[in-house]
């Protein structure tokens, strides 16, 4: 970049610093929307560099991963079989509120609204005049379906009043990668293998213009893209941005990661089970199990942490357990100047909702949307951080939820956080919740409101009341629509196939189009 290129005009060439996940996340769909019309094209070159390992245990996805991969054109057999994904219907939780407690956070609602009403106000109704009515979640059709293995898409063997359900995925976050690095450089990106030593900015305006490479090499460009993971080279080791941290509100800060040997079901859910100082993770891929211990080491050592963690195993480790080490919070500005981070480098928020995809998702699809000129209009920063700010937060007060609920004092770190203080937003949408059973959305994008119902019920938080007008409907209409529902989930659950044996056809159907190809 030269004083010439201060002015307005074309983004020409793109540099995104990182590869991995985010990296290459970012770089499948820019390839895609830049490089398709060669009167217009700009170069876009990822750098990256094999000493330094990448993260990789972001491996359970949010639905909106569909979106993304049906934006791109994937395969849905081809993703599958090449990511050795599975199906996820949402997340078990075990322990948290309470030991022994056992919930679902799924991936859908608890049935048709009645008489315009969401159903958690009518089973509210039924279950503060009825002694042992069942749990919500037995009108949730993914939680069933993930309680009994199944697993099919919506609309293929399902009711029509049965069938608003989502899924999302669980993959080799490594192969993801590769899988995207292939798309994107078949579409006319380049790859750089080379250590970043050094960062070149305009004396004038700060902006960075170049990376400098151990050997030598620069790499110049209009637009820098920073998914360098938690060091922020750029966003923050350039630009100095600043960190907002969170762990006052999330006290894990650290984390140990194993793969193991198959269980004999492949379920189509993750799980997670709390622990004294923090909670464990169960993936089930294809060829092995992802799991993990999230912790505080201000409550529990590294070593305690360990055998945590290897004593929950399904299966034979498969590795010696990795150590990752997180401050929890967020950049106060993921876009400064001509650079946007996207990723770890942007922020992190532990992966209890398996959000950081998704937040990579929401990245990259605002800044297509907000797409610079060579000048990165201040005006479109702005906006690009008041969106990723508010995801941002709004994932922490999600999250924040899960452990400030809690009724569990069997350790100091429980203790802890059932007496933490919490965001401002959060505390309202609790205390809404258990006076009146209303969920306070504050972000459209973010969880919907059978989200927070799941969790809120899961961890013990019942509401107070209901919606008053759920008294004016008929009890005995009620009663029959809770009935006829459960009916139409258990026949549909019936009906669908096992989860496993759903994934193998699936990538044997991948594999042997692969063949017939070649």
């Amino acid at each position: 970049m030269n004083s010439n290129d201060l002015h307005p005009g074309p983004i020409r060439k793109i540099v995104i610093v990182g590869g991995g996940t985010a990296g290459w996340m970012t770089a499948a769909p820019l390839a895609q929307r830049l490089l398709r019309d060669p009167a217009q094209r700009c170069e876009i070159t990822l750098v990256e560099s094999p000493e330094i390992g990448t993260i990789g245990v972001g491996e359970a996805t949010l639905p909106t991963i569909r979106a993304y991969n049906n934006a791109l054109g994937l395969d849905p057999d081809d993703f599958i079989s090449k990511t050795m994904a599975s199906y996820k219907l949402g997340i078990e939780f075990k322990d948290w509120g309470h030991i022994g407690n056992r919930f679902f956070h799924a991936f859908g609602d608890f049935g048709p609204r009645l008489a315009g009403l969401d159903a958690h106000h009518h089973w509210l109704r039924l279950a503060q005049a009825f002694d042992k009515m069942p749990d919500l979640e037995n009108w949730s059709l993914p939680s069933v379906m993930a309680r009994h293995g199944k697993f099919t898409p919506p609309g293929a063997h399902t009711p029509g009043v049965s069938d608003a359900y989502s899924y999302g995925f669980h993959f080799d976050a490594s192969l993801y990668a590769s899988y995207l690095r292939d798309y994107a450089l078949a579409r006319g990106a380049q790859r750089i293998e080379g250590m970043i030593v050094d960062v070149e900015q305009h004396a004038e305006n700060g902006f960075v213009t170049a990376v400098k490479l151990r050997d030598g090499r620069r790499v110049e460009g209009d637009l820098f893209i920073d998914c360098s993971g938690f060091r922020g080279l750029l966003i923050e080791g350039a630009l100095k941005t600043g960190y907002e941290d969170w762990s006052g509100y999330l006290p894990c800060n650290s984390a140990l990661a194993v793969p193991c040997a198959s269980a004999p079901q492949l379920t189509p859910f993750t799980r997670s089970t709390a622990r004294e100082a923090g909670w464990l993770w169960r993936i089930p891929l294809q060829h092995r199990i992802g799991n993990g211990h999230v912790y505080s080491n201000g409550f529990t050592s590294d070593e305690q942490a360990r055998q945590v963690l290897l004593d929950g195993l399904d299966g034979a480790a498969l590795d010696e357990p990795r150590q990752i080490r997180f401050a929890t919070g967020r950049r106060r500005k993921s876009w400064s100047k001509n650079v946007v981070a996207v990723g770890l480098s942007a922020g992190f928020v532990e992966p209890l909702e398996s959000t950081s995809i998704s937040l990579i998702e929401t990245a990259v699809g605002k800044l297509i949307e907000l797409f610079p000129e060579r000048d990165c209009s201040p005006a479109l920063a702005d906006e690009f951080n008041r969106v990723m700010g508010m995801r941002y937060e709004s994932v922490r007060d999600f999250i924040v939820l899960h452990y400030k609920l809690t009724r569990r004092d069997d350790s100091d770190f429980w203790r802890y956080c059932a007496a933490m203080a919490i965001p401002d937003t959060l505390r309202h949408q609790i205390e809404l919740f258990r006076e009146t059973g209303r969920v306070a959305i504050l972000d459209r994008d973010g969880f919907a409101e059978p989200s927070f119902v799941a969790m809120m019920m899961g961890l013990g938080a019942v509401p107070k009341r209901h919606d008053p007008l759920a008294q004016r409907v008929d009890v005995r209409v009620v009663h029959g629509h809770f009935a006829e529902l459960r009916e139409l989930i258990a026949q549909a659950v019936a009906r669908m196939p096992d989860h496993g044996a759903y994934v193998a056809a699936q990538a044997a159907a991948a594999r042997g189009a692969s063949r017939a190809a070649a």
